[in-house]
């Protein structure tokens, strides 16, 4: 079974900063790509990054632009993606996630509970 948890979220203002955190096992810490997706009121669930087991990490290109980074806490087998410069659209839960195989967004099969993100003009 694989276990997510969630945490970090929050309420912000535009161009202010949150740390999400995914806390998980070692096996899924260590042997399964981790991710994040986000879904916004009345929208579909998006992609937002992908944290490969090799340490290499990508990010969705059509929101990302340069303003989030993910690291990974060893010891506490703990993913955080870090996110700045809020903007109002970032507005949504975001999932903590995590797959296998070729890691495509189709591969994430488990899900965390979610975490709240509100950013505020």
């Amino acid at each position: 079974q694989v276990q997510l948890v969630d945490s970090g979220g929050g309420s912000v203002q535009a161009g202010g900063s949150l740390t999400l955190s995914c806390a998980t096992s070692e096996y899924t810490f260590t042997r399964r790509c981790m991710g994040w997706f986000r879904q916004a009121p009345g929208k579909e669930r998006e992609w937002v990054a992908t944290a490969y087991t090799n340490g290499s990490v990508t990010f969705n290109s059509d929101f990302v632009k340069g303003r989030f980074a993910i690291s990974r806490d060893s010891d506490k087998k703990t993913l955080h993606l870090q996110m700045d410069n809020l903007k109002p659209e970032d507005t949504a839960t975001y999932y903590c996630a995590a797959g296998g195989g070729p890691c495509r967004i189709v591969d994430f099969g488990y899900y965390g509970q979610g975490t709240q993100v509100t950013v505020s003009a």
